[in-house]
């Protein structure tokens, strides 16, 4: 998954992180694999697998 925050700060909120683990837990339920989602913003981007949020 990929989104972007115009804001500038790539920096995951709690909504885009609890959204990240219903859209995980669903995609489960599927047999469908969420690898990452990355937050892109004008300062970079972070993914939150790599921050060990999903």
């Amino acid at each position: 998954m990929v989104h972007n925050h115009p804001s500038g700060s790539p920096q995951p909120s709690r909504a885009d992180i609890q959204i990240t683990n219903k859209i995980a837990e669903a995609g489960r339920l599927l047999g469908i694999i969420v690898h990452d989602h990355i937050i892109i913003g004008r300062e970079g981007h972070v993914s939150l697998r790599s921050k060990g949020l999903i």
